[in-house]
């Protein structure tokens, strides 16, 4: 998932002037009350919410409220637990048995069985449907049938899929991988109702799951209601009566709805306010590790940027940036410099490794000049960084960065910010290949699994690999890695692989990200989980 694309925008349907407030705030909204609703800002999904057309953090997070899969990462450690799992059986990490526990509903009073998995995966899979994360899919035996590289798909249903009874159905996938069930909780896999596919646009307006919450009203632009579910099957129940997600246009205007009291939670606290988060908020700021790492992404389908004098320079753009000034000074201590390209949450036993970047990560003026040079300067003469201009932080590190490697490479001009009015264009032109040169990306991991780090990113035509890198041995040593079932020999083969995006410097990475996140008086019991998404479900409201 694109973690740290937190876009908050907004499109108003009137203009009304209000004393310190954007659209989301105003006096209505201002955090609880006796109905014990949780105001929390936000920006707009850039799809409607099918969990398999999900891959940004705006939308995972109302997923994240309104269903529950066959595992559930537990929002302090990450770890995959059983949720409507009964069990996962294999004896060869190819064929797996799936049952699924018996009394779950939807939210419309609907069974969930395991026809409601099974139908959910073969929507998300097949090319038809288009969906985004249909490459999650893709370890499934008859994926190619359904989605096939070029052409029409030849099958309606994956081979690999089988209804055993109502709480019991089999998968088989195309190769080893070993970790399969730990990436089960990711929503992509969660189950659908069959109301889902009786009257698709209507699903679409408001959208039914079998998570703690339901959805009550969507105003685009504006704002989504959740309410509490009374008859939520789980152990983990929503602690208050719903929650309002507010669309903000800029996360400065949030966080001073927030600091006024007119909204309860920012779960991304703008740059420009580090130095008075404190003070404003005491106590009730959290500045937590996240599974969340901030790259520059590259366009490879540019010319310009391809061959070994391309790899020239992007190293030698690595070198040229001061992550440690920019952390301290910009970030204040709530990003840390990247030396790898995974996340610290990791830890050493999954994947993290402090020194696998090395000297290409390191601030170093003169050979980063003498690399941009050797490889025939920047492509095009000057390097453009693309980001969204819909949030109040982007701007600031970017213009830093650009400042950076101007003074390493003697020339004023040689990198300049390219702002994209909102989110949404943003995504829209990264996806169409239209960008200029070098842009921002920030992964969330979707589970935390080395795994999910590197073949989303950079796997050959991967889900989120957005500037289409493409390299056989990267691709070849994470297919060794997926079919090893030994773990420990599975993280080294991964590292492997991300040396290889190292020596061609797939991305550039800057520093990993802090959840951040701040809150009322109102509200209590707040947390933010390893993905750095708000567990909005264990909030209080006094």
């Amino acid at each position: 998932m694109r973690g740290a694309t937190h876009a908050k925008w907004t499109a108003c349907a009137a203009v009304v002037v209000l004393a310190a407030t954007a659209c989301g705030g105003g006096g209505d909204s201002g955090g609880s009350g006796a109905d014990g609703i949780v105001s929390s800002s936000w920006g707009d999904p850039q799809n409607p919410l099918e969990p398999a057309n999900t891959n940004e953090v705006q939308g995972g997070k109302v997923l994240d409220m309104i269903f529950r899969g066959l595992k559930r990462y537990d929002p302090k450690t990450g770890e995959a637990k059983d949720m409507l799992a009964e069990k996962i059986d294999t004896t060869d990490s190819t064929n797996f048995t799936v049952k699924i526990k018996d009394g779950w509903t939807f939210s419309n009073g609907e069974k969930v069985t395991s026809k409601s998995f099974v139908d959910a995966w073969n929507y998300g899979a097949h090319l038809k449907n288009n969906q985004k994360n249909a490459y999650f899919f893709g370890y499934i035996e008859g994926y190619d049938k359904v989605h096939p590289e070029s052409g029409t798909p030849t099958a309606e249903t994956m081979s690999g899929l089988k209804v055993v009874d109502p709480l019991t159905f089999t998968v088989k996938l195309n190769q080893k991988f070993s970790t399969f069930p730990e990436t089960l909780g990711y929503a992509a896999f969660a189950p659908l109702p069959e109301s889902f596919f009786k009257d698709h646009a209507a699903w679409l307006s408001k959208p039914v799951g079998n998570g703690p919450y339901s959805v009550d009203a969507y105003t685009k632009g504006s704002q989504m209601q959740l309410k509490k579910w009374a008859d939520y099957k789980g152990d983990d129940k929503a602690q208050n009566g719903g929650v309002t997600l507010k669309v903000y246009t800029d996360n400065n205007t949030a966080y001073t709805d927030l600091t006024a009291g007119n909204l309860d939670l920012v779960d991304d606290v703008p740059a420009s306010q580090l130095k008075n988060v404190k003070n404003d908020l005491g106590d009730r700021y959290i500045n937590t590790p996240a599974g969340i790492i901030q790259t520059l992404g590259i366009p490879f389908y540019d010319q310009g940027w391809q061959g070994e004098n391309g790899a020239k320079v992007r190293k030698g753009l690595s070198m040229a940036i001061n992550r440690q000034q920019i952390t301290d000074t910009i970030f204040q201590k709530t990003r840390t410099p990247a030396k790898d390209w995974t996340s610290p949450v990791l830890g050493a036993e999954g994947g993290y490794k402090d020194t696998l970047c090395g000297d290409a990560c390191t601030f170093n003026p003169a050979e980063a000049k003498k690399l941009v040079a050797e490889g025939g300067g920047i492509p095009g003469g000057q390097l453009k960084v693309s980001y969204n201009a819909d949030t109040g932080s982007h701007k600031e590190w970017v213009d830093a960065v650009c400042n950076s490697i101007n003074n390493a490479l003697d020339n004023d001009k040689a990198c300049v910010g390219n702002p994209v009015g909102t989110f949404a264009d943003f995504r829209n032109q990264i996806g169409q290949h239209k960008m200029p040169g070098p842009f921002r990306t920030g992964w969330q991991m979707d589970y935390p699994l080395i795994q999910n780090f590197l073949q989303p990113l950079y796997y050959t035509n991967a889900s989120s690999n957005d500037g289409q890198f493409s390299n056989p041995q990267f691709d070849k040593l994470v297919d060794q890695a997926n079919a090893e079932p030994d773990t420990k020999k599975a993280v080294e083969l991964f590292q492997q692989a991300e040396e290889v995006v190292r020596d061609q410097m797939a991305a550039i990475p800057l520093w990993y990200q802090n959840g951040s996140a701040g809150y009322s008086s109102r509200v209590s019991n707040v947390s933010l989980n390893p993905f750095s998404v708000p567990v909005y479900n264990e909030i209080k409201v006094s």
